[in-house]
């Protein structure tokens, strides 16, 4: 569920409330049941709805806590299974939007209003040093230490570490951050991610309550955007170092002292693993999970599925570089041939 440093529960509704704001028809055995918040799959409680888009929903929901889950309609349980209580919909996607947003109504970005550029209910340590421009929200706590640039702009409840240096017209909001890290002019930390359910009359925002967590001695680019969490966290491994102009999406988590070269794009809900290089230019396409120390050549794109560890891979879509060079090879051969019986 969203973390109340950050976001706002509107809550508790009513069952009937809940399914109103969705736009379906409340379960027969509805007992005026109140749900408490929104949560993933895996983190929900008995006070919590959820939703399950899974391919094999019965396991998913199996293995749930949750009280009350949006799934399609014609889901059915489990032989067995009494939880969650399933609210069938036409579309889950629009349903979950349309119920966080009673939640969780304020903007993203609202600031609590404040008279002067540094709240007072943020807790600085006397030895951090702020250049001029900079804005602190509430509840912000920055350890000692620290160097904020100028202009730099720091959200409602982040918490940043001892020995970090955040240079020039950073953004940082939705975030924890650890100990010696270090972000570079222009970044963009805990913004709102990708998240939108489509249809024929356009497209809604599905509301982004999730955090970024930054673990200790991490390196981030100028103008380098990372994404908060959808519901749950986008995470970045200790000491991993991401390079200018990188884009890293809502839910992915990346591992420890990986590599990430300029201009490279993570999609949402990818999973890294430690020591993972990818070069400049890599696209990885959304639910993609690669192995420890896997290495990938720039320009390469990584399509769902997964990448074991230890291998190095190349080209679109990208494969192992062993096999991709004999396929390069083999195309040259090809276009070498044709010239040849072209000239006769």
């Amino acid at each position: 569920m969203a973390d109340s440093r950050f976001y706002d529960n509107r809550g508790p509704f009513t069952l009937a409330g809940i399914c109103a704001r969705a736009g379906i028809a409340p379960p027969d055995d509805d007992d005026g049941s109140e749900i408490a918040d929104v949560a993933t799959l895996e983190g929900a409680s008995a006070a919590h709805l959820t939703f399950c888009t899974a391919k094999d929903p019965a396991s998913a929901l199996a293995a749930s806590q949750a009280g009350f889950c949006l799934v399609a309609e014609g889901t059915v349980r489990a032989p067995g299974q009494r939880t969650p209580r399933l609210l069938g919909c036409r579309s889950v996607q629009h349903a979950f939007a349309a119920v966080a947003q009673l939640f969780y109504p304020e903007p993203d970005c609202a600031f609590s209003a404040q008279e002067c550029a540094i709240h007072p209910s943020a807790l600085i340590d006397d030895s951090v040093r702020l250049a001029p421009g900079v804005v602190i929200g509430p509840n912000v706590e920055i350890g000692g230490g620290t160097r904020i640039g100028a202009n730099t702009v720091i959200g409602r409840g982040v918490a940043i570490g001892r020995d970090c240096e955040i240079a020039n017209h950073v953004g940082i909001s939705h975030a924890y951050l650890g100990d010696r890290v270090s972000v570079l002019p222009g970044a963009q930390i805990g913004q709102a991610g990708f998240g939108f359910a489509g249809s024929d009359r356009g497209h809604a925002r599905i509301p982004q309550l999730g955090r970024v967590i930054v673990q200790d001695a991490v390196e981030i680019g100028s103008c380098t955007t990372i994404d908060r969490g959808a519901l749950g966290d986008t995470v970045i491994g200790e000491g991993t170092k991401i390079d200018n102009l990188v884009q890293i999406g809502h839910n992915s988590r990346i591992g420890r002292h990986c590599m990430i070269v300029a201009q490279v794009g993570i999609s949402g809900s990818c999973e890294l693993g430690d020591f993972v290089v990818l070069g400049g230019q890599v696209g990885i396409a959304d639910h993609v999970r690669i192995g420890d120390g896997a290495r990938f050549a720039a320009r390469g794109a990584a399509t769902p599925g997964v990448y074991p560890g230890g291998e190095d891979y190349g080209g679109v879509p990208a494969r192992p570089m062993r096999q991709w060079r004999r396929e390069v090879a083999a195309v040259a051969r090809l276009a070498k041939r044709g010239r040849q019986n072209r000239n006769g």
